[in-house]
């Protein structure tokens, strides 16, 4: 017995048995946070697991509150895999038909896309329709409208090209989705938000946000001077005018939610998940609310599905490496942060163990 035990205490202590590889996530975090400005929640998980999940940085600057894995945060375009998915929802229930134009659903629409433009040609920005900011920019968010009446005002008028010709990415495509879905529904875009995702999948803080809520835990949004370092408030708007393409907020265990029934079809039939991944090479790869592509992590290519969110210092981040089902998501205040670079190697370490 004695001899039993000698074996035992030598094969724990000359590593005889398998070591467990601890992630490097903490010190990738805190590098960026202290060289990088960045401040934010990540969640990094495998095979439905989380691995790692950590807030790092200020929530509210006037206030010095901290950022945790719990915040709020504004997800921007996020919105709009959102979109995309009460829309083929609606396709598989028969209620829609992608390759159906606007005028169909939506006989009030204006555009002369009306009888151009199909829901396809919508979901994969290659719709023609003049860019909705034009050469306002954020000016085209900082004045209050109805749904209807930014539509009129922004996103219709003449085509700038052949519908399904080239990729222009253009929030006026999603908002006009987002409109299509409470056309044929009768319900508004937040109370299908609500009963075909948030309720089924009890994303317990996610929702549309608009100017006048006051949602406690969300961080607020600051834009860096890149000359200065110094941070701002982001502009004053209206942040209900992006309504389908980029109004929501959420958290890291939301998205991660919502991942997770994606890729396991939980949210969609497999057929459907299927058609909103195929990717459109012409388009520059763009698929249903996201992108499709293969990417290079060290020496070897992943197919792998990602979205990214940005108005100001709303900054979003998802990537799902589909080869081997490691998620990453990254929900920012700022701007300063290059959150692709920061995903890559969060990438990196996940794949050596």
């Amino acid at each position: 017995m004695r001899y039993i035990f000698i074996l035992y205490i030598l094969w724990n202590c000359f590593s005889l048995s398998p070591i467990v590889y601890a992630h490097n996530y903490e010190e990738i975090i805190q590098k960026y946070y202290k060289n990088n400005n960045f401040n934010g929640a990540v969640l990094i998980a495998q095979n439905g697991s989380v691995l790692y999940k950590s807030g790092v940085g200020l929530s509210n600057r006037e206030e010095g509150t901290s950022i945790n894995s719990q915040s709020l945060f504004k997800v921007a375009s996020v919105t709009k895999v959102f979109t995309s998915l009460i829309i083929l929802h609606l396709y598989e229930k028969g209620v829609l038909d992608l390759h159906q134009t606007i005028g169909k659903y939506y006989p009030e629409y204006s555009g002369e896309g009306k009888e151009r433009v199909t829901l396809h040609h919508l979901l994969t920005h290659s719709s023609g329709i003049t860019h909705c900011e034009g050469s306002n920019g954020i000016a085209v968010y900082q004045s209050p409208y109805s749904v209807d009446e930014f539509i009129r005002r922004y996103c219709s008028g003449t085509l700038d090209y052949e519908p399904g010709s080239q990729f222009r990415y253009n929030n006026a495509d999603y908002i006009i989705l987002g409109r299509i879905i409470e056309k044929v529904t009768g319900k508004s875009f937040s109370e299908n938000l609500h009963s075909i995702i948030v309720q089924p999948l009890q994303l317990q803080h996610t929702a549309m946000l608009y100017h006048k809520d006051i949602i406690n835990g969300l961080a607020s949004t600051y834009y860096i001077d890149d000359s200065t370092k110094i941070f701002y408030r982001d502009a004053p708007m209206y942040i209900e005018n992006y309504f389908s393409a980029g109004a929501m907020y959420s958290t890291v265990d939301d998205i991660f939610r919502l991942d997770k029934a994606l890729f396991s079809s939980r949210i969609l039939q497999k057929s459907t998940v299927d058609l909103m991944m195929t990717p459109y090479p012409a388009l520059y790869n763009v698929a249903y609310g996201l992108w499709v592509s293969q990417q290079k992590f060290g020496k070897k290519t992943y197919k792998v599905a990602n979205r990214q969110g940005s108005i100001w210092g709303a900054n979003a981040y998802w990537i799902h490496i589909m080869d081997n089902n490691i998620t990453i998501i990254i929900l920012s205040n700022t701007n300063a942060t290059n959150l692709h670079t920061l995903a890559e190697e969060f990438a990196l370490e996940t794949m050596k163990n």
